[in-house]
């Protein structure tokens, strides 16, 4: 068995892919949780120590003076007047060192900045600033525009006296990124002033990157590790056993249903040793199935066969030429048997038994098959040879009766109908042993049922006598004998030929010889019958009497 290449569309490499593709998804998505996660953790490290300089800032912060340079400021930029106020409150000793406090306090805490302002509107009246660059510096009654960044929070914080800690504001400046804290001044129950203390972030930037790294490392090797270690689970419980089942099955059909001993070496102990259990059974079994219907084949064939030359011989047993006597003048007449399957247990016989005299019979064997055409062949020889010895119609059922029911142990019976006919006279007997009522054409009339008390079927059981009816032929009467089989065909629809459409089949040509009677019955039972299966053989015999006086004999 051929080992094939690693192929990226077959099961290996699908869940190959599948692990290495989920492997990445599961290192990228550690990777951005663990990065937003430190970043979340830096920024709030961050707002801490910028809220906790704000804090140092309002505790240092003499809030009477800071109360009066809000109202400096604000009165300044809202009237125009205390110029003179607020450079003198500039130059003021406390001022001063209120500047230089909170200058060293951002110098020795590592802040960009810290002011204090006062909120109006969409505009921030400045009260001290200590940027290191003087030119963006803003001093006592100077306003700006509130950055957008610092918007929506400053004016919640203004407005409601409280500290916004839960909270930070992240934006870019000169020095980078920055978070600015900001903390308000309650003074007597109402806010006077905000304290803005601004903190870089520096060092945010490469803590990023080298944390990125770092876990990006540790993921990457706890991944490979994991998907080494799965894909070598995968491989060896999953891949390779159901690798293996495939080649099996490939191998089985490529060498004409060879059973391999791999199968037998799956021992997962899981679903897969019960999918190998059972195409190793399947093996097992199809070889088996195969051997069984090669043997029935051969078996089958054989009956066929067999079949075939008994069908042969049961029609040769038939009398089946025709004319059947040419050198009568005084009748004509024709038979056919077409049996359901490949032998029947219908029969029919005409004989000369001297002269003067034909014997005609119609029989009909219950069951189907290889026992029937058994049976008709035994009840056909002794009805024959019987009446050939002389003897009325009722002596020779009598007869046949005594011999066909002893052991009779298959419980098989025939109904027959059997008439002798004198020739040159055209009286008939005829014993009806339980058979299907005749049909009788006078010249010139339509074809007619003749109904009369029937006798039990022969070989039902012994001792029976059976009864005679006489009836007398003129010059072109025809007679029509069958069996169940014509009545009784069958459509799809379970509907059944019948007696009227038999009659009426017979009456399109009533003048018709007796071939061309029989195959305008025939011709309408297959067209009543369409595509559905002939389920009964289907037999008829016509005869048609002319008459003594174009008799040879007469």
């Amino acid at each position: 068995m051929k080992n094939k290449r690693f192929n990226v569309t077959g099961l290996a490499g699908r869940l190959i892919l599948g692990l290495a593709l989920f492997v990445a998804l599961v290192t990228v998505g550690s990777i951005i949780v663990g990065v937003n996660t430190y970043k979340a953790s830096t920024y709030r490290h961050y707002n801490d120590v910028a809220y906790q300089v704000a804090r140092s800032v309002e505790l240092l912060l003499d809030k009477d003076k800071l109360k009066e340079w809000s109202n400096l400021a604000y009165e300044f930029n809202t009237t125009g007047e205390g110029g003179t106020e607020i450079a003198s409150a500039k130059a003021s000793d406390e001022y001063k060192n209120c500047f230089d406090a909170f200058t060293n306090l951002r110098r020795g805490m590592d802040v960009t900045d810290i002011f204090i302002g006062v909120v109006n509107g969409d505009e921030i009246y400045y009260i001290l600033d200590t940027d290191p660059a003087e030119e963006r510096r803003f001093g006592l009654g100077d306003k700006s525009g509130i950055e957008e960044y610092l918007s929506e929070g400053l004016r919640a914080i203004w407005d409601m006296g409280l500290p916004y800690y839960n909270g930070y504001f992240i934006h870019e400046t000169l020095y980078g990124s920055s978070i600015t804290a900001v903390y308000p001044v309650v003074y007597e129950g109402k806010t006077i002033a905000f304290i803005a203390v601004e903190s870089p972030m520096r060092t945010l930037q490469s803590d990023v990157s080298s944390y990125i790294f770092t876990v990006l490392i540790i993921v990457c090797i706890i991944s490979v590790i994991l998907f080494v270690l799965t894909a070598f689970i995968l491989v060896n419980s999953l891949i390779k056993p159901i690798k293996t089942i495939s080649h099996e099955a490939a191998y089985f059909v490529e060498n004409e249903n060879e059973i391999s001993e791999n199968l037998k070496k799956i021992k997962n102990h899981d679903e897969i040793q019960v999918l190998a259990e059972s195409v190793l059974r399947m093996e097992i079994g199809i070889n088996e199935y195969i051997s069984n219907l090669t043997k029935v084949t051969a078996e089958k064939e054989r009956i066929g066969a067999e079949l075939n030359v008994a069908t042969k011989i049961q029609a040769d047993m038939l009398p089946g030429e025709f004319p059947a006597f040419p050198e009568r003048q005084d009748f004509d007449l024709y038979a056919s048997m077409n049996p359901a399957r490949e032998v029947g247990g219908d029969f029919y016989d005409f004989f000369l038994i001297d002269d003067d005299h034909i014997g005609l019979v119609i029989a009909d064997v219950s069951g189907k098959g290889v026992p029937a055409a058994l049976f008709m062949v035994i009840a056909k020889t002794l009805i024959k040879n019987r009446a050939l010895m002389g003897g009325s119609p009722s002596e020779v059922l009598a007869y046949a009766n005594e011999q066909l029911v002893e052991g009779n142990e298959a419980e098989l019976f025939v109904t027959v109908w059997f008439a002798i006919i004198e020739l040159s006279t055209g009286k008939g007997v005829v014993a009806n042993a339980g058979h299907e009522h005749p049909a009788l054409r006078r010249k010139d009339g339509k074809f007619e049922l003749i109904k009369y008390r029937h006798s039990p079927a022969v070989a039902t059981m012994p001792g029976m006598n059976f009864k005679e009816h006489e009836f007398k032929l003129e010059p072109g009467d025809s007679l029509y004998v069958y069996t169940d089989g014509v009545t009784e065909a069958t459509r799809s629809d379970n509907e059944l030929f019948g007696t009227d459409r038999m009659l009426e089949s017979l009456n399109k040509d009533p003048d018709a010889d007796p071939k061309t009677m029989l195959e305008n019955v025939r011709a309408d039972i297959d067209g009543f019958v369409g595509d559905a299966p002939q389920f009964d053989d289907i037999t008829m015999l016509g005869f048609k009497y002319m008459g003594s006086e174009k008799s040879p004999i007469a």
